[in-house]
């Protein structure tokens, strides 16, 4: 049943809690939240939100976890291109104790939005 649960958490589909763009944008601001980008470094590099971290959904283990030396009292959001890599990613946070949620619809929405990013 372990194994079940585990293959179960990451399937990149089903329903996860989620933000939209400008609310991650107002949060954000207010340095409410907790950003994490579960992409590849590269596109990490390549185009990102300000302040989030990177952990790549391939090194979300605990060790991976615990490198970002993320605050269990605030929220954390799970960033990605298209949100799939992020529902695993959300499902892991929540099962350790952190109120995640998703970006809904992505990096792809942030962009849509025209909202600010960092590069390099």
């Amino acid at each position: 049943m372990m194994i079940l649960d585990t293959i179960r958490s990451w399937w990149p589909f089903g329903a996860v809690p989620e933000v939209s763009a400008e609310e991650l944008r107002k949060l954000s601001t207010r340095g409410g939240v907790q950003i994490v980008d579960v992409r590849t470094r590269l596109e990490f590099r390549y185009s990102r939100i300000p302040g989030a971290r990177s952990l790549p959904i391939t090194h979300f283990t605990r060790s991976g976890l615990r490198s970002l030396d993320l605050d269990p009292g605030r929220p954390v959001v799970a960033v990605c291109l298209t949100a799939h890599r992020s529902v695993p990613a959300v499902r892991i946070l929540r099962r350790q104790g952190y109120d995640a949620r998703q970006l809904r619809a992505g990096m792809r929405a942030w962009w849509r939005a025209g909202l600010p990013c960092e590069t390099g």
